[in-house]
């Protein structure tokens, strides 16, 4: 597999050194001078000195062949959906990854098409919430591609779900109950006959904008609320990272 990296801070260069070991043909990209000496050091000519947004840069590295996949992990938002936008719509490679660095900015990647990417501080977020269940919805994962979410959510007492069995809920055809965990730690798939009490936590594969349905079966109204680093507003420019990608 031939993959064309632009940016070459720690993210990337340890990506370039993992898939170097594995075999794969790859090129980085990094603009710094004092960064792409560094680079050079250790991967030699698989390092491209230049600006990724600019197309004789990528071309240079070979972006016309095209690769099998373009990794943006710079420490520009901007940067990284114009990349993207190059790759797939200019050059039609078949894959591209991008980094968020401002999870206020995965807006503007959603509009634009440009999937999937990675947003460090969502992740950490995401695993914030799952640690912490009380009256807590968490995104676990998400599939825009697709359309569907896998969430978790906790059964509270007095709540509509509480005692009572997945069929019984009636749920709506874009909710689909997958697992329970309950407060003893033993988990379970999901049937019509499973019944829910107080403390356990389900885990619901579902369409955006369904969770709000879930919440209000087994979350008590008055602590009925919904969190996540997807709530963060969003600005209307991209929003420059505060801390850019240093080697």
């Amino acid at each position: 597999m031939y993959v064309l990296v632009a940016g070459g801070g720690k993210v990337g260069a340890n990506v370039t050194r993992t898939l170097l070991r594995q075999g794969h043909e790859v090129t980085i990209i990094e603009q710094r001078a004092e960064r792409f000496r560094v680079l050079e050091e250790e991967f030699d000519y698989v390092v491209q000195r230049g600006d990724a947004t600019e197309l004789h840069v990528l071309e240079r590295a070979g972006i016309g062949r095209p690769p099998d996949l373009m990794l943006a992990v710079t420490g520009d938002d901007e940067d990284n959906i114009v990349i993207c936008e190059i790759a797939q719509k200019r050059y039609f490679v078949p894959k591209v990854i991008a980094r968020v660095n401002d999870p206020r900015n995965q807006t503007h990647f959603d509009l634009l098409g440009v999937a999937p990417t990675v947003c460090a501080t969502s992740s950490i977020m995401a695993l914030i919430e799952h640690e912490v269940p009380r009256h807590q919805l968490a995104h676990l994962l998400e599939f825009k591609g697709e359309g569907l979410e896998i969430i978790e959510v906790p059964v509270e007492a007095g709540s509509k779900a509480d005692g009572r069995t997945a069929a019984e809920l009636k749920l709506p055809d874009g909710i689909r109950l997958t697992a329970v965990t309950h407060e003893s730690g033993l988990g379970e798939i999901v049937r019509g006959a499973t019944r829910l009490i107080a403390g356990d936590q389900i885990m619901a594969v579902l369409e955006p904008g369904l969770e709000d349905r879930l919440c209000r079966l087994c979350v008590r109204a008055a602590h009925h609320r919904l969190r996540g680093a997807r709530g963060a507003p969003t600005r209307r420019q991209v929003t420059p990272a505060e801390n850019r990608d240093e080697p």
